[in-house]
């Protein structure tokens, strides 16, 4: 008797707990899905490894390079030669396909390629894009407009009415304002929702517009040796308190572009102003991300412009023999124009480890589409 007194106890004990299980089951909510992370990719236009060490021996604080720990190396070449041009290396970028030098967003057929702007606009996110030259520079044009050589600029602009763009900060007003066709697209980018600026980036956004244009230059902006100060910083800044307003995710492209131009002209001082002025938005732009916790952070250079090299000085000892003197750095370029050295990429936040290892510059695309589950 007590045998069967105690089987029925655990048999009523176990059906008990199995009821309870599956009531517990019935009644508990399905895990919830993670949210995509923001992206910001910081392009520092002409910015190679040599370039980026100059933060490391030029600047006054520890560089914002150092703050990653997932770095990567990237082969920059287009789709028909050795070297890039900045189109088709923000095409890359912008569509995960090689395509031809002068391409904005199209293949080698001339054919337009959706861009990650475009796609991640389709599917519910914000967007923005800022840039020290022009807006409809060969960079920025990359991620909302199609066109087969990038210098039609007025045409680039007329996209730009059209585009899911919901914030862009930059130069180019003559291509909007001032177009050889007399038409001025400033009253139908209005139309289309935008708050237009042309006088300066303010302290805060004023208004409640729901897309906001800053065009703060004819053509590029001023470069830094020449005054313009703070305007990358002021520009990044307003695009997130645009963009991360509300519930929806979103993507913001800012280059740093005028790297490239200081390379292009030899001039090391005139590249190391624009390079430590891109690594402070860069400390900024990571300062936000970790605060709200669920942004990545990707930083990369279309190319390197310049040959550029941090070598030492070459000085002449009492003797009159040459020497090099390794306690003083002599900036040095090999060329006008751009090279094909491998490009730093560094990566930080929600699927930057994906970011780590040597590839072809079309899996920053892969990866950016990869991580935002589209």
């Amino acid at each position: 008797m007590k045998r069967l007194f105690f089987l029925a106890t655990a048999l009523a004990f176990l059906a008990v707990g199995c009821s309870e299980t599956g009531n517990s089951t019935e009644s508990s909510d399905p895990p919830a899905t993670p949210a995509p992370p923001n992206i910001i990719l910081l392009i520092g236009d002409g910015m190679g490894l040599s370039q980026v060490s100059a933060a490391y021996y030029y600047g006054e604080k520890e560089p914002s390079f150092s703050r990653f720990q997932h770095i990567g190396l990237m082969n920059t070449s287009p789709s028909d030669k050795k070297i890039t041009d900045s189109a088709a290396g923000a095409t890359a970028f912008a569509c995960g396909i090689k395509s031809y030098n002068g391409a904005i967003a199209v293949d080698t057929a001339k054919q337009a390629v959706p861009t990650i702007l475009e796609e991640l606009a389709e599917a519910g996110w914000r967007t923005g894009v800022v840039a020290t030259s022009s807006i409809t520079h060969a960079t920025p044009a990359s991620f909302y407009a199609h066109v087969e050589k990038r210098s039609l600029a007025e045409e680039i602009a007329v996209q730009m009415v059209d585009s899911p763009v919901d914030f862009f900060a930059g130069g180019g007003r003559q291509f909007f304002a001032k177009r050889t066709d007399g038409r001025n697209l400033l009253p139908e980018l209005e139309a289309k929702g935008f708050q237009v600026d042309t006088n300066a980036i303010p302290a805060a956004l004023e208004g409640n517009a729901s897309r906001y244009g800053f065009l703060l230059a004819d053509d590029g902006l001023m470069p830094m040796p020449a005054g313009r100060g703070d305007f990358l910083s002021q520009a990044t800044n307003r695009a997130l308190e645009h963009l991360s307003a509300g519930d929806s995710p979103y993507f913001l492209m800012v280059e740093g572009s005028q790297i490239d131009w200081g390379g292009h002209a030899n001039n090391a001082d005139y590249l190391i102003q624009e390079l430590l002025d891109f690594d402070q938005v860069v400390g900024e732009v990571l300062d936000f991300a970790e605060a709200d916790g669920n942004t990545l952070v990707i930083v990369t250079a279309d190319h390197e412009t310049g040959g550029f090299t941090l070598a030492a000085e070459e000085k002449k000892a009492d003797d009159g023999d040459l020497y090099d003197d390794y306690g003083t750095i002599e900036p040095t370029f090999s060329t006008g124009g751009h090279s094909t050295t491998l490009i730093p990429v560094f990566a930080k936040g929600p699927g930057s480890d994906l970011f780590l290892g040597v590839y072809e510059n079309t899996k920053i695309y892969d990866l950016m589409k990869e991580v935002s589950g589209q």
